[in-house]
Protein backbone atom coordinates (compact mmCIF):
# COMPACT_ATOMS: atom_id res chain seq x y z
CA UNK A 1 0.00 0.00 0.00
CA UNK A 2 2.82 2.40 0.86
CA UNK A 3 4.33 1.89 -2.60
CA UNK A 4 1.09 2.83 -4.37
CA UNK A 5 0.65 5.93 -2.20
CA UNK A 6 4.17 6.91 -3.18
CA UNK A 7 3.44 6.31 -6.85
CA UNK A 8 0.24 8.37 -6.72
CA UNK A 9 2.04 11.23 -4.99
CA UNK A 10 4.80 11.13 -7.60
CA UNK A 11 2.28 11.09 -10.44
CA UNK A 12 0.51 14.12 -9.01
CA UNK A 13 3.78 16.04 -8.91
CA UNK A 14 4.59 14.82 -12.42
CA UNK A 15 1.24 16.12 -13.68
CA UNK A 16 1.80 19.53 -12.07
CA UNK A 17 5.28 19.81 -13.57
CA UNK A 18 3.93 18.71 -16.94
CA UNK A 19 1.40 21.54 -16.94
CA UNK A 20 4.05 24.06 -15.91
CA UNK A 21 6.50 22.87 -18.57
CA UNK A 22 3.78 22.85 -21.22
CA UNK A 23 3.09 26.49 -20.41
CA UNK A 24 6.79 27.30 -20.65
CA UNK A 25 7.21 25.46 -23.95
CA UNK A 26 4.21 27.19 -25.45
CA UNK A 27 6.32 30.34 -25.66
CA UNK A 28 9.05 28.53 -27.64
CA UNK A 29 9.03 28.62 -31.43
CA UNK A 30 9.21 24.81 -31.66
CA UNK A 31 7.21 22.26 -29.66
CA UNK A 32 8.45 19.13 -27.96
CA UNK A 33 7.93 15.91 -29.93
CA UNK A 34 4.31 14.71 -29.72
CA UNK A 35 3.13 13.03 -26.52
CA UNK A 36 0.62 10.18 -27.03
CA UNK A 37 -0.89 10.75 -23.58
CA UNK A 38 -3.08 13.67 -22.61
CA UNK A 39 -2.33 12.85 -18.96
CA UNK A 40 1.38 12.18 -18.32
CA UNK A 41 0.89 9.59 -15.60
CA UNK A 42 -0.40 7.06 -18.16
CA UNK A 43 3.09 6.69 -19.61
CA UNK A 44 4.50 6.34 -16.10
CA UNK A 45 2.05 3.58 -15.22
CA UNK A 46 2.97 1.73 -18.42
CA UNK A 47 6.62 1.65 -17.37
CA UNK A 48 6.00 0.82 -13.71
CA UNK A 49 3.60 -2.00 -14.48
CA UNK A 50 5.26 -3.63 -17.48
CA UNK A 51 8.91 -2.58 -17.42
CA UNK A 52 10.99 -2.12 -20.55
CA UNK A 53 9.16 -4.83 -22.47
CA UNK A 54 5.85 -3.06 -22.02
CA UNK A 55 7.43 0.30 -22.82
CA UNK A 56 8.89 -1.04 -26.08
CA UNK A 57 5.53 -2.46 -27.18
CA UNK A 58 3.79 0.76 -26.22
CA UNK A 59 6.23 2.93 -28.19
CA UNK A 60 5.97 0.65 -31.19
CA UNK A 61 2.18 0.94 -31.10
CA UNK A 62 2.21 4.75 -31.29
CA UNK A 63 5.12 5.02 -33.74
CA UNK A 64 2.99 4.85 -36.91
CA UNK A 65 0.50 7.35 -35.50
CA UNK A 66 2.89 10.00 -34.17
CA UNK A 67 6.07 9.56 -36.18
CA UNK A 68 9.69 8.61 -35.44
CA UNK A 69 10.22 10.85 -32.41
CA UNK A 70 7.87 11.12 -29.43
CA UNK A 71 7.77 12.34 -25.82
CA UNK A 72 6.70 10.50 -22.68
CA UNK A 73 6.38 12.04 -19.20
CA UNK A 74 7.87 9.24 -17.14
CA UNK A 75 9.49 11.61 -14.62
CA UNK A 76 9.45 15.38 -14.13
CA UNK A 77 11.76 15.71 -17.15
CA UNK A 78 10.46 14.94 -20.64
CA UNK A 79 11.74 11.63 -21.99
CA UNK A 80 12.16 11.70 -25.75
CA UNK A 81 12.30 8.44 -27.75
CA UNK A 82 13.80 8.17 -31.24
CA UNK A 83 12.90 5.24 -33.50
CA UNK A 84 14.48 6.54 -36.72
CA UNK A 85 18.02 5.70 -37.86
CA UNK A 86 18.54 9.01 -39.71
CA UNK A 87 17.59 11.03 -36.63
CA UNK A 88 19.85 8.82 -34.50
CA UNK A 89 22.77 9.52 -36.86
CA UNK A 90 22.02 13.24 -36.90
CA UNK A 91 22.00 13.37 -33.09
CA UNK A 92 24.72 10.93 -32.04
CA UNK A 93 27.24 11.37 -34.86
CA UNK A 94 26.70 14.70 -36.63
CA UNK A 95 25.81 16.58 -33.43
CA UNK A 96 27.56 14.26 -31.00
CA UNK A 97 28.95 16.78 -28.49
CA UNK A 98 25.49 18.20 -27.70
CA UNK A 99 23.99 14.71 -27.17
CA UNK A 100 26.94 13.16 -25.26
CA UNK A 101 25.88 13.83 -21.66
CA UNK A 102 23.92 11.59 -19.29
CA UNK A 103 20.87 12.48 -17.18
CA UNK A 104 21.46 13.06 -13.45
CA UNK A 105 21.86 9.66 -11.77
CA UNK A 106 18.99 8.14 -9.81
CA UNK A 107 19.78 7.71 -6.09
CA UNK A 108 20.58 3.99 -6.23
CA UNK A 109 22.64 4.46 -9.42
CA UNK A 110 24.55 7.23 -7.68
CA UNK A 111 25.52 4.79 -4.93
CA UNK A 112 26.44 1.95 -7.30
CA UNK A 113 28.53 4.25 -9.52
CA UNK A 114 30.22 6.06 -6.59
CA UNK A 115 28.65 9.34 -7.69
CA UNK A 116 29.06 8.70 -11.44
CA UNK A 117 32.70 7.64 -11.28
CA UNK A 118 32.23 5.21 -14.12
CA UNK A 119 32.12 5.24 -17.91
CA UNK A 120 28.57 4.22 -18.73
CA UNK A 121 26.73 6.84 -16.66
CA UNK A 122 29.48 9.40 -15.97
CA UNK A 123 28.86 13.04 -16.88
CA UNK A 124 30.51 14.18 -20.10
CA UNK A 125 33.67 15.94 -18.93
CA UNK A 126 37.33 15.57 -17.99
CA UNK A 127 36.86 12.69 -15.52
CA UNK A 128 34.72 10.71 -17.95
CA UNK A 129 37.23 11.25 -20.78
CA UNK A 130 40.09 10.07 -18.55
CA UNK A 131 38.26 6.91 -17.47
CA UNK A 132 37.18 6.04 -21.00
CA UNK A 133 40.62 6.78 -22.50
CA UNK A 134 42.22 4.57 -19.84
CA UNK A 135 39.94 1.66 -20.72
CA UNK A 136 40.31 2.00 -24.49
CA UNK A 137 44.07 2.61 -24.59
CA UNK A 138 45.30 0.44 -21.70
CA UNK A 139 42.94 -2.57 -21.81
CA UNK A 140 40.96 -2.56 -25.07
CA UNK A 141 43.74 -1.45 -27.44
CA UNK A 142 44.30 -4.23 -30.04
CA UNK A 143 47.84 -4.91 -28.81
CA UNK A 144 46.60 -5.31 -25.24
CA UNK A 145 43.67 -7.46 -26.34
CA UNK A 146 46.13 -9.83 -28.04
CA UNK A 147 47.95 -10.27 -24.72
CA UNK A 148 44.84 -11.98 -23.33
CA UNK A 149 44.80 -14.70 -26.01
CA UNK A 150 45.93 -17.37 -23.52
CA UNK A 151 43.07 -16.37 -21.23
CA UNK A 152 40.57 -16.78 -24.07
CA UNK A 153 42.01 -20.23 -24.81
CA UNK A 154 41.75 -21.14 -21.11
CA UNK A 155 38.06 -20.18 -21.12
CA UNK A 156 37.49 -22.14 -24.32
CA UNK A 157 38.90 -25.23 -22.60
CA UNK A 158 36.52 -24.65 -19.68
CA UNK A 159 33.57 -24.49 -22.07
CA UNK A 160 34.60 -27.59 -24.02
CA UNK A 161 35.15 -29.62 -20.85
CA UNK A 162 31.67 -28.70 -19.66
CA UNK A 163 30.04 -29.49 -23.02
CA UNK A 164 31.91 -32.80 -23.43
CA UNK A 165 30.72 -33.90 -19.99
CA UNK A 166 27.22 -34.15 -21.47
CA UNK A 167 28.54 -36.67 -24.07
CA UNK A 168 26.25 -35.33 -26.81
CA UNK A 169 23.27 -37.08 -25.20
CA UNK A 170 22.16 -34.83 -22.34
CA UNK A 171 20.54 -31.43 -22.99
CA UNK A 172 22.72 -28.44 -22.14
CA UNK A 173 21.32 -25.16 -20.80
CA UNK A 174 23.77 -23.28 -22.97
CA UNK A 175 23.64 -19.82 -21.41
CA UNK A 176 24.64 -21.07 -17.95
CA UNK A 177 27.99 -22.26 -19.31
CA UNK A 178 28.46 -19.24 -21.57
CA UNK A 179 27.84 -16.84 -18.72
CA UNK A 180 30.26 -18.58 -16.38
CA UNK A 181 32.97 -18.75 -19.06
CA UNK A 182 32.65 -15.10 -20.08
CA UNK A 183 32.59 -14.04 -16.44
CA UNK A 184 35.75 -16.04 -15.69
CA UNK A 185 37.47 -14.32 -18.61
CA UNK A 186 36.43 -10.83 -17.49
CA UNK A 187 37.46 -11.55 -13.89
CA UNK A 188 40.95 -12.48 -15.12
CA UNK A 189 41.17 -9.33 -17.28
CA UNK A 190 39.95 -7.22 -14.36
CA UNK A 191 42.05 -8.61 -11.50
CA UNK A 192 44.95 -10.22 -13.35
CA UNK A 193 44.78 -13.71 -11.84
CA UNK A 194 43.04 -16.99 -12.64
CA UNK A 195 40.73 -17.39 -9.69
CA UNK A 196 39.41 -20.82 -8.81
CA UNK A 197 35.79 -21.73 -9.54
CA UNK A 198 34.66 -21.04 -5.98
CA UNK A 199 36.13 -17.51 -6.04
CA UNK A 200 34.69 -16.79 -9.48
CA UNK A 201 31.22 -17.89 -8.38
CA UNK A 202 31.47 -15.76 -5.26
CA UNK A 203 32.21 -12.66 -7.36
CA UNK A 204 29.50 -13.65 -9.83
CA UNK A 205 26.93 -14.06 -7.05
CA UNK A 206 27.34 -10.55 -5.58
CA UNK A 207 27.41 -8.99 -9.04
CA UNK A 208 24.30 -10.70 -10.39
CA UNK A 209 22.31 -10.29 -7.19
CA UNK A 210 22.69 -6.51 -7.43
CA UNK A 211 22.23 -6.44 -11.19
CA UNK A 212 19.05 -8.50 -11.31
CA UNK A 213 17.70 -6.81 -8.19
CA UNK A 214 17.73 -3.34 -9.74
CA UNK A 215 14.13 -3.63 -10.92
CA UNK A 216 13.05 -4.31 -7.34
CA UNK A 217 15.02 -1.36 -6.01
CA UNK A 218 13.94 1.16 -8.68
CA UNK A 219 11.03 2.22 -6.48
CA UNK A 220 13.60 3.70 -4.07
CA UNK A 221 14.42 6.33 -6.68
CA UNK A 222 11.01 7.95 -6.28
CA UNK A 223 11.33 10.62 -3.58
CA UNK A 224 14.28 9.00 -1.74
CA UNK A 225 13.75 11.05 1.42
CA UNK A 226 10.28 9.58 1.69
CA UNK A 227 11.22 6.04 0.65
CA UNK A 228 13.92 5.97 3.33
CA UNK A 229 11.08 6.30 5.84
CA UNK A 230 8.35 4.10 4.41
CA UNK A 231 10.60 1.58 2.58
CA UNK A 232 13.36 1.49 5.17
CA UNK A 233 13.84 -2.29 5.03
CA UNK A 234 14.27 -2.26 1.26
CA UNK A 235 16.88 0.51 1.54
CA UNK A 236 18.69 -1.55 4.19
CA UNK A 237 18.60 -4.60 1.90
CA UNK A 238 20.05 -2.61 -1.01
CA UNK A 239 22.84 -1.05 1.08
CA UNK A 240 23.68 -4.45 2.58
CA UNK A 241 24.10 -5.90 -0.92
CA UNK A 242 26.42 -3.04 -1.84
CA UNK A 243 28.51 -3.64 1.30
CA UNK A 244 28.74 -7.35 0.50
CA UNK A 245 29.93 -6.46 -3.00
CA UNK A 246 32.71 -4.41 -1.37
CA UNK A 247 33.55 -7.34 0.91
CA UNK A 248 34.14 -9.60 -2.11
CA UNK A 249 35.83 -7.20 -4.56
CA UNK A 250 38.04 -5.17 -2.22
CA UNK A 251 40.31 -8.09 -1.19
CA UNK A 252 40.97 -8.77 -4.89
CA UNK A 253 41.76 -5.11 -5.53
CA UNK A 254 44.05 -4.90 -2.49
CA UNK A 255 45.85 -8.10 -3.47
CA UNK A 256 46.48 -6.63 -6.90
CA UNK A 257 47.71 -3.37 -5.37
CA UNK A 258 50.25 -5.36 -3.37
CA UNK A 259 51.49 -7.14 -6.51
CA UNK A 260 51.82 -3.82 -8.37
CA UNK A 261 53.79 -2.25 -5.52
CA UNK A 262 56.10 -5.27 -5.25
CA UNK A 263 56.74 -5.19 -9.00
CA UNK A 264 57.69 -1.52 -8.83
CA UNK A 265 60.35 -2.33 -6.24
CA UNK A 266 61.99 -5.08 -8.32
CA UNK A 267 61.01 -3.93 -11.83
CA UNK A 268 64.55 -3.91 -13.19
CA UNK A 269 65.68 -7.08 -11.41
CA UNK A 270 63.73 -9.74 -13.25
CA UNK A 271 63.06 -8.99 -16.91
CA UNK A 272 61.82 -12.55 -17.53
CA UNK A 273 59.06 -12.02 -14.96
CA UNK A 274 58.09 -8.78 -16.71
CA UNK A 275 57.75 -10.60 -20.01
CA UNK A 276 55.12 -13.01 -18.63
CA UNK A 277 53.21 -10.33 -16.75
CA UNK A 278 49.82 -9.31 -18.18
CA UNK A 279 48.41 -5.96 -17.14
CA UNK A 280 44.97 -6.02 -15.52
CA UNK A 281 42.24 -3.39 -15.46
CA UNK A 282 42.82 -2.82 -11.75
CA UNK A 283 46.51 -2.06 -12.46
CA UNK A 284 45.48 0.83 -14.70
CA UNK A 285 42.91 2.17 -12.22
CA UNK A 286 45.46 2.26 -9.39
CA UNK A 287 47.70 4.49 -11.52
CA UNK A 288 45.06 7.06 -12.49
CA UNK A 289 44.81 10.58 -11.07
CA UNK A 290 41.49 12.39 -11.42
CA UNK A 291 42.13 15.63 -13.35
CA UNK A 292 39.52 17.80 -11.65
CA UNK A 293 40.29 16.71 -8.09
CA UNK A 294 44.04 16.02 -8.33
CA UNK A 295 43.76 12.74 -6.44
CA UNK A 296 43.82 9.00 -7.01
CA UNK A 297 40.66 6.94 -7.26
CA UNK A 298 39.45 5.72 -3.88
CA UNK A 299 38.57 2.08 -3.23
CA UNK A 300 34.81 2.60 -3.58
CA UNK A 301 35.32 4.17 -7.01
CA UNK A 302 37.56 1.30 -8.10
CA UNK A 303 34.89 -1.18 -6.96
CA UNK A 304 32.31 0.67 -9.08
CA UNK A 305 34.57 0.65 -12.16
CA UNK A 306 35.40 -3.04 -11.73
CA UNK A 307 31.71 -3.87 -11.31
CA UNK A 308 30.89 -1.95 -14.49
CA UNK A 309 33.67 -3.77 -16.38
CA UNK A 310 32.48 -7.21 -15.26
CA UNK A 311 28.79 -6.59 -15.98
CA UNK A 312 29.24 -4.84 -19.34
CA UNK A 313 31.61 -7.46 -20.73
CA UNK A 314 29.82 -10.57 -19.44
CA UNK A 315 26.06 -10.29 -19.90
CA UNK A 316 26.08 -8.65 -23.32
CA UNK A 317 28.52 -11.22 -24.77
CA UNK A 318 26.90 -14.27 -23.16
CA UNK A 319 23.44 -13.09 -24.25
CA UNK A 320 24.58 -12.47 -27.84
CA UNK A 321 26.29 -15.86 -27.99
CA UNK A 322 23.13 -17.59 -26.82
CA UNK A 323 20.97 -15.82 -29.42
CA UNK A 324 23.41 -16.68 -32.21
CA UNK A 325 23.65 -20.34 -31.15
CA UNK A 326 19.86 -20.53 -30.85
CA UNK A 327 19.51 -19.45 -34.47
CA UNK A 328 22.17 -21.94 -35.58
CA UNK A 329 20.28 -24.71 -33.77
CA UNK A 330 17.02 -23.58 -35.33
CA UNK A 331 18.55 -23.23 -38.82
CA UNK A 332 20.71 -26.30 -39.37
CA UNK A 333 21.54 -25.31 -42.95
CA UNK A 334 23.15 -22.07 -41.69
CA UNK A 335 25.12 -24.04 -39.10
CA UNK A 336 26.42 -26.45 -41.74
CA UNK A 337 27.37 -23.68 -44.15
CA UNK A 338 29.32 -22.03 -41.33
CA UNK A 339 31.02 -25.32 -40.49
CA UNK A 340 32.04 -25.75 -44.13
CA UNK A 341 33.68 -22.32 -44.10
CA UNK A 342 35.52 -23.12 -40.86
CA UNK A 343 36.73 -26.45 -42.30
CA UNK A 344 37.92 -24.77 -45.49
CA UNK A 345 39.95 -22.19 -43.55
CA UNK A 346 41.54 -24.31 -40.79
CA UNK A 347 41.20 -27.86 -42.12
CA UNK A 348 39.65 -30.87 -40.42
CA UNK A 349 42.56 -31.82 -38.15
CA UNK A 350 43.13 -28.42 -36.51
CA UNK A 351 42.49 -28.58 -32.79
CA UNK A 352 40.85 -25.16 -32.67
CA UNK A 353 40.12 -22.01 -34.65
CA UNK A 354 42.84 -19.48 -33.86
CA UNK A 355 42.02 -15.80 -33.42
CA UNK A 356 43.87 -14.98 -36.65
CA UNK A 357 41.73 -17.51 -38.55
CA UNK A 358 38.43 -15.78 -37.85
CA UNK A 359 39.55 -12.76 -39.88
CA UNK A 360 39.35 -14.96 -43.01
CA UNK A 361 35.80 -16.16 -42.35
CA UNK A 362 33.32 -13.87 -44.08
CA UNK A 363 30.27 -16.03 -43.42
CA UNK A 364 31.14 -16.23 -39.72
CA UNK A 365 31.22 -12.43 -39.60
CA UNK A 366 27.85 -12.33 -41.38
CA UNK A 367 26.33 -14.76 -38.84
CA UNK A 368 27.56 -12.64 -35.92
CA UNK A 369 26.36 -9.39 -37.49
CA UNK A 370 22.94 -10.88 -38.21
CA UNK A 371 22.75 -12.09 -34.60
CA UNK A 372 23.49 -8.57 -33.34
CA UNK A 373 21.00 -6.98 -35.76
CA UNK A 374 18.16 -9.38 -35.05
CA UNK A 375 18.84 -9.79 -31.32
CA UNK A 376 20.75 -6.80 -29.93
CA UNK A 377 21.48 -7.53 -26.25
CA UNK A 378 20.08 -4.11 -25.29
CA UNK A 379 16.97 -2.71 -27.01
CA UNK A 380 17.81 0.85 -25.91
CA UNK A 381 21.14 2.61 -25.62
CA UNK A 382 21.64 4.13 -22.18
CA UNK A 383 19.76 7.47 -21.97
CA UNK A 384 21.49 10.55 -23.32
CA UNK A 385 21.07 14.13 -22.13
CA UNK A 386 21.58 17.26 -24.20
CA UNK A 387 23.85 20.07 -23.04
CA UNK A 388 21.82 22.87 -24.68
CA UNK A 389 18.47 23.49 -26.33
CA UNK A 390 18.63 21.87 -29.74
CA UNK A 391 16.41 20.82 -32.62
CA UNK A 392 15.92 17.26 -33.85
CA UNK A 393 13.42 16.19 -36.49
CA UNK A 394 11.74 19.59 -36.40
CA UNK A 395 11.10 19.44 -32.64
CA UNK A 396 12.70 21.05 -29.62
CA UNK A 397 14.90 18.92 -27.38
CA UNK A 398 15.29 21.06 -24.24
CA UNK A 399 18.57 21.50 -22.39
CA UNK A 400 19.10 18.63 -19.90
CA UNK A 401 16.25 16.75 -21.56
CA UNK A 402 16.57 12.96 -21.68
CA UNK A 403 16.67 11.29 -25.09
CA UNK A 404 16.54 7.55 -25.80
CA UNK A 405 17.39 5.66 -29.00
CA UNK A 406 15.59 2.41 -29.79
CA UNK A 407 18.29 0.01 -30.95
CA UNK A 408 16.10 -2.99 -31.77
CA UNK A 409 13.58 -0.98 -33.81
CA UNK A 410 16.36 0.67 -35.85
CA UNK A 411 17.95 -2.71 -36.63
CA UNK A 412 14.59 -4.14 -37.69
CA UNK A 413 13.53 -1.25 -39.94
CA UNK A 414 11.77 -2.88 -42.90
CA UNK A 415 12.67 0.03 -45.19
CA UNK A 416 16.32 -1.03 -44.79
CA UNK A 417 16.14 -4.77 -44.13
CA UNK A 418 14.06 -7.19 -46.20
CA UNK A 419 12.16 -9.58 -43.90
CA UNK A 420 13.73 -7.95 -40.83
CA UNK A 421 12.52 -10.60 -38.36
CA UNK A 422 14.12 -13.45 -40.32
CA UNK A 423 17.66 -14.67 -39.52
CA UNK A 424 19.48 -14.31 -42.86
CA UNK A 425 23.28 -13.90 -42.62
CA UNK A 426 23.42 -13.74 -46.42
CA UNK A 427 22.15 -10.16 -46.25
CA UNK A 428 25.68 -9.19 -45.10
CA UNK A 429 27.43 -11.08 -47.93
CA UNK A 430 28.47 -9.59 -51.25
CA UNK A 431 27.41 -6.04 -50.43
CA UNK A 432 29.24 -3.32 -52.32
CA UNK A 433 29.36 -1.28 -49.12
CA UNK A 434 29.69 -3.18 -45.86
CA UNK A 435 27.44 -2.22 -42.97
CA UNK A 436 29.24 0.14 -40.58
CA UNK A 437 28.23 -0.99 -37.09
CA UNK A 438 29.93 2.05 -35.56
CA UNK A 439 27.35 4.24 -37.34
CA UNK A 440 29.92 6.87 -38.33
CA UNK A 441 29.00 6.72 -42.05
CA UNK A 442 25.31 6.21 -41.43
CA UNK A 443 23.22 4.03 -39.14
CA UNK A 444 21.52 0.86 -40.33
CA UNK A 445 21.98 -0.99 -37.03
CA UNK A 446 23.55 0.15 -33.76
CA UNK A 447 23.97 -2.77 -31.33
CA UNK A 448 26.87 -0.94 -29.66
CA UNK A 449 25.37 2.54 -29.82
CA UNK A 450 27.03 5.26 -31.88
CA UNK A 451 28.94 8.50 -31.55
CA UNK A 452 30.95 9.63 -28.56
CA UNK A 453 29.20 7.22 -26.20
CA UNK A 454 29.59 4.15 -28.41
CA UNK A 455 30.46 1.04 -26.39
CA UNK A 456 34.25 1.16 -25.89
CA UNK A 457 34.39 -2.65 -25.96
CA UNK A 458 33.08 -3.04 -29.51
CA UNK A 459 36.32 -4.55 -30.85
CA UNK A 460 36.72 -6.97 -27.94
CA UNK A 461 33.06 -8.02 -28.15
CA UNK A 462 33.29 -8.79 -31.88
CA UNK A 463 36.46 -10.84 -31.32
CA UNK A 464 34.85 -12.84 -28.51
CA UNK A 465 31.67 -13.51 -30.50
CA UNK A 466 33.52 -14.61 -33.63
CA UNK A 467 36.14 -16.68 -31.78
CA UNK A 468 33.72 -18.60 -29.53
CA UNK A 469 31.01 -19.15 -32.18
CA UNK A 470 33.62 -20.49 -34.62
CA UNK A 471 35.12 -22.88 -32.09
CA UNK A 472 31.78 -24.09 -30.75
CA UNK A 473 30.61 -24.93 -34.28
CA UNK A 474 33.93 -26.52 -35.21
CA UNK A 475 33.92 -28.80 -32.17
CA UNK A 476 30.21 -29.74 -31.98
CA UNK A 477 27.07 -30.27 -34.02
CA UNK A 478 24.36 -28.33 -32.17
CA UNK A 479 20.92 -29.98 -32.30
CA UNK A 480 17.45 -29.25 -30.98
CA UNK A 481 16.13 -31.22 -28.03
CA UNK A 482 12.73 -32.80 -28.59
CA UNK A 483 10.23 -31.06 -26.35
CA UNK A 484 12.54 -28.06 -25.95
CA UNK A 485 12.43 -26.63 -29.47
CA UNK A 486 14.01 -23.20 -29.95
CA UNK A 487 11.66 -20.39 -28.92
CA UNK A 488 12.86 -16.87 -29.80
CA UNK A 489 10.49 -15.10 -27.39
CA UNK A 490 12.29 -12.26 -25.60
CA UNK A 491 12.48 -11.41 -21.92
CA UNK A 492 13.86 -8.20 -20.41
CA UNK A 493 16.46 -8.58 -17.65
CA UNK A 494 19.71 -6.60 -17.55
CA UNK A 495 19.97 -7.55 -21.22
CA UNK A 496 17.23 -8.89 -23.50
CA UNK A 497 17.49 -12.65 -22.99
CA UNK A 498 15.62 -15.69 -24.26
CA UNK A 499 12.43 -16.16 -22.26
CA UNK A 500 13.00 -19.91 -22.52
CA UNK A 501 16.78 -20.45 -22.33
CA UNK A 502 18.32 -22.47 -25.13
CA UNK A 503 18.52 -26.20 -24.42
CA UNK A 504 20.52 -28.10 -27.02
CA UNK A 505 22.57 -31.22 -27.65
CA UNK A 506 26.28 -30.64 -28.33
CA UNK A 507 27.38 -33.70 -30.35
CA UNK A 508 31.19 -33.88 -30.74
CA UNK A 509 32.34 -33.83 -34.36
CA UNK A 510 35.50 -35.78 -33.51
CA UNK A 511 36.86 -38.03 -30.79
CA UNK A 512 37.61 -36.15 -27.58
CA UNK A 513 41.09 -36.69 -26.21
Amino acid sequence: MEIWLLILASLSVSLLLHLLLRHRNSSCSLPLPPDPNFLPFIGTLQLLRQGLGGLTSYLRSVHDRLGPIITLRITSRPDIFVLDRSLAHQALVLNGAVFADRPPPAPISKILSSNQHNISSGSYGATWRLLRRNLTSEILHPSRVRSYSNARRWVLDILFDRFHNHKGQEPIVVVDHLHYAMFALLVLMCFGDKLDEKQIKQVEFVQRRLLLGLRRFNILNLWPKLTKLILRKRWEEFLKMRREQDDVLLPLIRARRKIVEERKMKRSEDEEDNKDYVQSYVDTLLALELPEKKRKLNEEEIVSLCSEFLNAGTDTTATSLEWIMANLVKNQEIQERLHEEIKNVVGEVAKEVEEEDVQKMLYLKAVVLEGLRRHPPAHFVLPHSVTEDTVLGGYMVPKKGTINFMVAEIGRDQTVWEEPMAFKPERFMGEEETVDITGSRGIKMMPFGAGRRICPGIGLAMLHLEYYVANMVKEFVWKEVKGHEVDLTEKFEFTVVMKYPLKALAVPRRSHY
